[in-house]
């Protein structure tokens, strides 16, 4: 589990630098949400989690597969995802920029393959970035849904978009009084930190009833 940072403008600070270094709750669901599954399902998870936090990795890369496939693809779940920017911030924000530049049809895919990047981009046991790691990560990531550099590199500074992202990030964390990711809301009900399948079974189960 990572706590939320308060310190947004950091963030945002952190974005820029990335970029500029890389030359070579449960409200109801908005337009700016990210989901997937049925929306008229009786059950809807809120996902509140970082592509650059490893507990929130943890999870996409070992349970959520199962979890898509028993809830999401099924039609009992209307499952939603919105961004933090817990682990190191400026991965979190630029990956989120990222996959919102790619598009609502490959915003998922842009975050899975970074949660599954982690390990790749991250120094070992800590979460401080490799240099010049981070970008070619990216960069990769984007080639692999349409984007070239130049565009990859415009989708990192616009401005307007890095300031959307910490609107996103500041008004729902508020709303829903997130401090840590990740944490699940379930038909209103937070679950903090990783969650097994089983975890989210009995919280879900009663619910389908």
């Amino acid at each position: 589990m990572r706590a939320i940072s308060r310190r947004l403008v950091l963030a945002v600070a952190a974005v820029l630098t990335l970029a500029a270094c890389s030359k070579g709750g449960g409200g109801a669901v908005t337009a700016d949400d990210m989901s997937l599954g049925n929306p008229q399902a009786k059950v809807t998870v809120i996902e509140y989690a970082s592509v650059a936090c490893p507990v929130c990795a943890d999870f996409n890369n070992t349970t959520f597969p199962d979890f898509k496939k028993k809830y999401i693809d099924t039609g009992k779940v209307h499952y939603i995802f919105r961004e933090a920017l817990t682990g190191n911030p400026a991965l979190a924000g630029s990956g989120f920029l990222l996959a919102r530049c790619a598009g609502k049809d490959n915003y998922f895919k842009v975050t899975d393959a970074i949660f599954r990047a982690q390990d790749e981009i991250y120094q070992p046991g800590s979460e401080d970035l490799k240099p010049g790691v981070a970008h070619d990560v990216l960069s990769r990531i984007a080639q692999e849904v349409g984007m070239n550099d130049d565009q990859l590199n415009k989708c990192l500074t616009n401005t307007s978009a890095v300031n959307a992202l910490n609107d996103r990030v500041a008004k729902f964390s508020k709303q829903d009084n997130i401090d840590a990711t990740p944490t699940f809301i379930i038909n209103g009900k937070k679950l903090v930190g990783d969650q097994t399948l089983a975890q989210l079974d009995a919280a879900i189960q009663p619910l389908l009833k």
